[in-house]
């Protein structure tokens, strides 16, 4: 897979940096020794962040700059990360779905990157574009319905929209039966070494608990 940083990205962040991982992977329904991992994780957190501090993390407020800079409402309109971790420190238990699901939730809070992860085998071409989502661009969030995109972040394929750093869509979502994994890392904060470090924490992930070989990764 290609992917391209279009130049209205460029304008709103001319330091982004992002990654793509690419595996095969076995998908299942729950992983015990995943989801320990993911408690002991909130355990930290909430021992050294708030709903507060939250937003100082880089990762986090360079994502909610380049919201406002596309136009759009960080507070309403919440990058996942940013979600996730807000709601570990709340106390409340993150959705289970699957382990792939799981995973990339780990991958995102461990970061503050919002991460989209995505059946390699359901894009459309091979190219992956990073853009700005405009007026009345049709986009059906995963489990939210038909979502407003205009002023986000937005990967397209020759189809349309697949990835917003909010919700990715639910034409190209994971399921049980994903055999091809793509992964999206965010680094709106443009620090290429924590990045590489997300991309690579990913891969020890998915060789764990997913039934790979962890794949490859490429900066873009």
């Amino acid at each position: 897979m290609k992917v391209i940083v279009s130049r209205e990205i460029e304008q709103v962040c001319p330091d982004f940096v992002g990654a793509c991982v690419e595996a095969c992977v076995v998908n299942s329904p729950y992983n015990a020794a995943l989801w320990g991992e993911m408690e002991a994780m909130g355990s930290k957190f909430r021992e050294e962040l708030t709903t507060d501090s939250l937003k100082n993390m880089p990762s986090i407020a360079a994502t909610r700059r380049v919201y406002k800079a596309c136009g759009k409402d960080p507070s309403r309109y919440r990058p996942a990360s940013e979600a996730l971790i807000r709601r570990v420190l709340q106390g409340k238990r993150l959705y289970q779905r699957d382990t792939l699901v799981d995973l990339m939730n780990l991958a995102s809070i461990a970061f503050g990157y919002s991460i989209g992860g995505f059946d390699a085998d359901k894009f459309a071409g091979d190219t992956l574009t990073l853009g700005i989502g405009r007026e009345d661009e049709p986009y059906e969030g995963i489990g939210r319905g038909m979502i407003n995109i205009h002023g986000l972040p937005v990967y397209r394929d020759e189809r349309g929209g697949v990835g917003t750093p909010t919700s990715d869509h639910e034409r190209t979502k994971m399921t049980l039966q994903t055999r091809r994994l793509l992964v999206l890392i965010n680094g709106y904060d443009g620090d290429e070494h924590r990045v590489r470090e997300n991309a690579e924490y990913i891969q020890s992930l998915l060789r764990k608990y997913a039934g790979s070989d962890g794949g490859s990764y490429f900066i873009y």
